[in-house]
């Protein structure tokens, strides 16, 4: 869609020599230890996510916030904390995500958050499931000088919609898209870019052509074509998609089930990106939901030192030993989503 190329230009405007050159102290070091097998690392990271809240209105039945299903602390991120974070960042971080788990738009100081992480010139985004994109909220959002705005769309009918989100209203979030959309044409604003992510599962599979009709329709800029992780994915489950281009899951001989992903010993995102939960605790990736791999607590240490203490070191020298042991890692199937 004719947006791609805005966003992509949008993204460029924020490398700064200073994010240039770390971005490559990254890469450099992370193909350095894959050749060697040692885990070295420069830099510091290119792209990192805040989690906002663990608080979520919906019920989805893959979503530990859905389910109500964490045993670690649940809360909402405290403004002071998440702003000496990112001072201690923003010369070097080039990419803020607001989403870990929970709906962004719950907690109140939400948008007054990424109005400060654009004036520092990073490039922000988030992930919503729509509900609370009132015309109000939606016109706040656009000011707030948000880059990207992913709305998850898992349907085209209410029916095949709240099978997935169970107590979402599909019409509640294409009025939320709308509102964006048109706070978007009112400011003459270029961001932010809008996408309907659709996480592709059994009951909703047949709606892709219609997704991606409905996003035109709206003047929405792109469309994400998400692949859903399962938890009990070994011996099925309704939710698996019959179409295998966009399932991460492979049907065996014996009729059970295993990741496509072939588990090999190393992992681009321990080296560019971590994950900050509410309360301060970084851990490894998206994938750690429950914080069962915290490598530090911001509130105790700087990032400098977490990133570079014996924790880290250690968590990415196992990745390039034996990535297979480590339990999150046997569901993870990076970077399968296909853009429509």
């Amino acid at each position: 869609m004719p947006g791609s190329l805005t966003d992509t230009l949008n993204l460029l405007t924020k490398v700064t020599p200073r994010r240039a050159w770390n971005g490559l102290q990254v890469l450099g070091s992370y193909y350095y230890s894959k050749l060697t097998g040692k885990a070295e690392h420069r830099g510091l990271p290119v792209s990192i996510a805040f989690e906002p809240t663990t608080s979520c209105n919906l019920r989805c039945p893959e979503c530990p916030s859905g389910l109500r299903s964490f045993t670690r602390p649940t809360g909402m991120l405290d403004e002071d904390f998440f702003r000496r974070t990112v001072n201690e960042l923003s010369s070097t971080l080039l990419y803020l995500t607001f989403y870990f788990q929970g709906e962004p738009y719950l907690h109140p100081k939400f948008l007054e958050m990424v109005s400060y992480a654009a004036s520092r010139k990073i490039y922000t985004a988030t992930s919503t499931n729509g509900h609370y994109l009132t015309d109000a909220n939606a016109r706040k959002t656009v000011e707030s000088g948000l880059d990207r705005l992913i709305i998850s769309v898992d349907g085209t009918t209410q029916e095949v919609y709240q099978q997935y989100r169970v107590g979402g209203k599909l019409e509640k979030v294409l009025e939320g898209a709308r509102n964006v959309i048109k706070w978007k044409k009112k400011l003459r604003s270029r961001t932010p870019h809008v996408v309907f992510q659709f996480l592709v599962v059994k009951p909703n599979e047949h709606q892709i052509g219609e997704v991606k009709k409905l996003a035109r329709e709206l003047g929405v800029d792109s469309v994400g074509l998400k692949t859903a992780q399962i938890y009990d994915y070994q011996q099925g489950s309704p939710l698996l998609p019959t179409l295998e281009e966009y399932s991460r899951y492979r049907k065996n001989a014996d009729g059970s089930y295993r990741v496509k992903n072939h588990l090999l010993n190393h992992c681009w995102k321990m080296w560019h990106s971590c994950v900050i939960t509410w309360n301060g605790a970084v851990v490894p990736c998206c994938f750690d939901k429950d914080a069962r791999y915290q490598l530090g607590d911001l509130q105790k240490d700087t990032f400098r030192q977490l990133w570079n203490g014996q924790p880290y070191r250690n968590f990415r020298q196992t990745l390039l030993q034996s990535r297979d042991q480590v339990e999150m890692c046997r569901n993870c199937t990076e970077g399968t989503q296909v853009w429509g």
